[in-house]
């Protein structure tokens, strides 16, 4: 994926240029264990862990240089092989080819006109390779005793990825040629990049990415070297922090969840052929088809020969992107930043505050989302803001009130206010808020505009600012909006108008208003229900994390949608 990587020529290493023994490593990587699996430190000293962290791998990059494995030549000189490989296997590959598009990098371009909703593109199980092509590999006896391989099927697809671009014989050599070299995820951004990113909503999941990744690549180097059903892998002789980097943003990058092949379960997998192509906003475009086993994409729009095909990642924020793929996305219509709201424990009115929200669905303590979009509140955060500002009476009014039950489906509905005031409070409390949130960066939003017009800047520099830019348009347009309907709503007060009434009948219409119902937190909380489910299992394991994953959505032709 163009988007997803810059590419480099990789040089085949040809050993390391300073002896080091093994005792002296296994100390490197007992000392990054030990820092990495350390109690978290206290608020405020999170940059300094990092620096910390960093300058342990930097010292055993340093010493492991030269040691990786890797491939002569481009990835464009190994495109030819992986479209003969594919159309060995019985993927479709007449109607595109691989091209390269400046800026996006490398993506699919039409060999033909091709109609909006067409299959253009299938790919067989036989060529994805999987958790469940990682058991039945040399993987597997390390697999079956391993419990974060068996809790976390990223680890295992990097793994996976790792040993099989070790073995000459293996099957998938003509896709792993055709990955990048390196990335362009926050793992590969030097210390002065990341440092764009402080006072970001990013940078925790930044920081926590790097210490995440830097303890799996110590925990796996000392089990790969001592752990008995290790001894066969390809690795032992060569598994350097460089290799693991790699093998961890190739997957973080690509993967997505398909179904097992008797379709009773999900798993990890990589897609060949699909994955080079760059997102655009739309649909998702891409299932999976059970009773042909293969992943199939029809065409987002219309494409006439020579365009590039594009297909939608899913609802992913900028951080996201820049997180997980390595790309700021130019227009995203699902920008976003997060808001974290609660109302507290202490406050008088807490336990009918709480019975109310809990009636729609809603925790009393959540984290929402402030979105590009105007509004920029979903119906859940205004049921919420509703709520949280609500008096006494007005409280009362939908707990134990005419209709009370039934009122609670406006909460989330712009045209049944609470009360004028209740909207007043409400969106003075947003343009507050987020006025307060634009105060924590170090830099205004024309101090980012002006950097990003040096032309000396980094790709990964510029990266940073403009996703630190993004998070600051998105509070500057929530207090702007804020501003505008508090003004509105002093204004409907002020002069005496009637407020909308709640009609027993109107609970038809609202049942068929979907964006309007507050009771089930959606969308982001759907999105990342599959993925919080594998971070839970996963932190039952003491001292590791995964690696944070946004995974595209890929409907099942015929079933029940499979999600991230």
């Amino acid at each position: 994926m163009g988007k997803k990587s810059r590419v480099k020529t990789q040089k085949s290493g040809t050993g390391a240029t300073a002896a080091v023994s093994p005792k002296e490593m296994m100390n490197l990587i007992s000392e990054l264990l030990q820092k990495c699996s350390s109690t978290a430190p206290s608020p405020g000293k999170e940059w300094e862990e990092y620096v910390q962290i960093r300058a342990l791998v930097e010292k055993i990059r340093k010493k492991q240089k030269g040691l990786s494995v890797s491939f002569e030549g481009t990835r464009e000189d190994f495109f030819s092989e992986l479209m003969a490989w594919a159309a060995e296997c019985g993927a479709s590959c007449d109607g595109f080819e691989i091209s390269n598009f400046a800026d996006e990098g490398y993506g699919l371009k039409a060999a033909k006109d091709i109609k909006a909703e067409e299959l253009f593109l299938w790919i067989p199980r036989k060529m994805l390779m999987t958790v469940e092509s990682a058991k039945n590999s040399v993987l597997g006896p390390l697999y079956s005793q391993d419990r974060i391989l068996q809790a976390m099927g990223n680890v295992t697809l990097a793994l996976h990825l790792l040993c099989e671009r070790a073995n000459p014989s293996s099957p998938w050599l003509p896709y792993i040629k055709t990955l990048p070299a390196d990335y362009d995820t926050p793992l590969y951004f030097e210390e002065e990049e990341v440092r764009h990113l402080l006072a970001t909503q990013a940078i925790q999941d930044v920081l926590s990415q790097y210490k995440n990744t830097a303890r799996q690549y110590a925990y796996f180097y000392k089990v790969i070297h001592t752990h008995p059903n290790a001894s066969k892998l390809p690795l032992k002789d060569a598994f350097t922090f460089d290799d693991y980097r790699w093998a961890v943003s190739s997957v973080m990058t690509r993967q997505n969840q398909i179904p097992t092949a008797d379709g009773s379960r999900v798993t990890l997998a990589l897609i060949p052929l699909w994955d080079m192509c760059n997102h655009t906003n739309g649909l998702i475009t891409t299932g999976y088809n059970l009773e042909d086993d293969r992943c199939e994409c029809v065409a987002l729009k219309d494409y006439k020969e020579g365009e590039q095909i594009y297909i939608f990642y899913g609802t992913r924020s900028n951080a996201e992107f820049v997180i997980h793929n390595g790309f700021f996305f130019e227009g995203n219509a699902h920008d976003r930043v997060k808001i974290k709201l609660g109302v507290s424990k202490s406050e008088r009115l807490y336990a009918m505050k709480a019975e109310v929200l809990a009636r729609a669905g809603i925790p009393a303590s959540s984290v929402f989302a402030l979105h590009c979009s105007e509004p920029p509140i979903t119906a859940q955060l205004l049921a919420f803001l509703r709520v949280f500002c609500m008096t006494e009476e007005e409280l009362r009014d939908y707990l134990v009130g005419d209709h009370a039950i039934n009122k609670i489906f406006t909460l989330g509905n712009t045209e049944f206010p609470v009360s004028w005031e209740n909207e007043i409070k409400l969106w003075t409390f947003l343009e507050t808020r987020a006025a307060l949130l634009l105060k924590t960066y170090k830099t205004t939003a024309e101090e980012d505009r002006s950097m990003l017009e040096k032309p000396d800047l980094s790709l990964h520099s510029r990266t940073a600012i403009k996703l630190r830019l993004a998070e600051k348009e998105i509070l500057e347009r929530a207090v702007s909006s804020g501003r505008a309907k508090r003004l509105h709503f002093q204004k409907q007060l002020d002069e005496g108008a009637p407020l909308p009434l709640y009609e027993e009948s109107d609970i038809a219409l609202l049942e068929n208003a979907d964006a309007k119902l507050p009771i089930i937190l959606r969308k982001l909380e759907e999105e990342d229900e599959c993925v919080q489910e594998e971070m839970n299992l996963f932190l039952s394991v003491p001292h590791l994390v995964s690696f944070v994953v946004a995974l595209h959505v890929l409907p099942v032709k015929g079933g029940n949608k499979v999600r991230k």
